[in-house]
């Protein structure tokens, strides 16, 4: 049994070993995929790929207990948890058809509401309560036009829906100056990298997949209980680069 564990691991070890090589001898061509690879997918991702811009504009959740506008003013821990799980209510009502109904009509979008729905985003900003609604648009001006449309909107809305909360304005949306997303750099590196697997892949599996005796050494290695009886000389040279005969002629 020790003897088989042995055989397996140098077994393992040549077979790593041999893989090893055939990647080093075809490295220039797993570079050579990796650039032309990346190469394709920049030009797809600048000529193809629409830019996206992000418009962001931030609101804090009040509640009924916490006034702003009191000469006294006396917040507890137990107002600010109040007011951070008001968040999650105020981004479905964001988020309602009724709100995007409004807001496309007042900042007169040609766009339905499942479009606008899918381009606003909202959540809480690191867990306290503001609340961050973000749009992603093709168009910078019109992102830019759609936040503020909810930040003038969204406070009243919620007035009336629920009873006691407000949001005030922290921040208002400014017209986004570059773009969110597609990131060249990175969609050329992940491009890049699929060309590297897939070219270092195909020589491996073609490596595995060859099994042309090339010298005597194999044979030695893979059937040692076989003896090698002779070996045929290469007379032409090809391995060596010396033509047997050449010197015949």
């Amino acid at each position: 049994m020790a003897n088989t564990t042995h055989q397996l691991e140098e077994d393992l070890e040549i077979d790593l070993l041999k893989l090893l090589k055939a990647l080093w001898r075809k490295a220039w061509l797993i570079v050579l995929s990796a650039i032309v690879c990346g190469s394709l997918v920049l030009a797809f991702t600048y000529f193809y790929i629409e830019p996206l811009y992000e418009s962001r504009a931030q609101m804090y959740v009040n509640n009924s207990s916490l006034s702003l506008d009191s000469a006294a003013l006396s917040i507890t821990s137990g107002d600010i948890s109040a007011a951070k799980s008001l968040v999650a209510t105020y981004i479905v009502i964001l988020q309602s058809r009724q709100v995007l109904t409004e807001i496309i009509s007042k900042a007169q979008l040609e766009l339905t509401y499942e479009e606008l729905s899918e381009m606003i985003t909202a959540q809480s900003v690191s867990s306290t309560e503001v609340f961050e609604v973000v749009v992603t648009d093709i168009d910078p001006y019109r992102a830019e036009k759609i936040a503020n449309t909810i930040a003038g909107v969204l406070p009243q809305k919620i007035s009336s829906i629920v009873e006691g909360g407000s949001v005030r304005i922290v921040d208002y949306a400014v017209i986004p100056a570059e773009k969110s997303s597609p990131s060249l750099i990175k969609n050329s590196l992940v491009g890049a990298l699929i060309g590297f697997l897939l070219c270092a892949g195909l020589i491996i599996v073609r490596e595995l997949s060859d099994t042309t005796i090339r010298d005597d050494n194999y044979l030695i290695t893979n059937y040692p209980d076989i003896p090698l009886l002779a070996i045929i000389p290469d007379m032409d040279g090809k391995a060596n680069n010396n033509n047997y005969y050449s010197q015949y002629k």
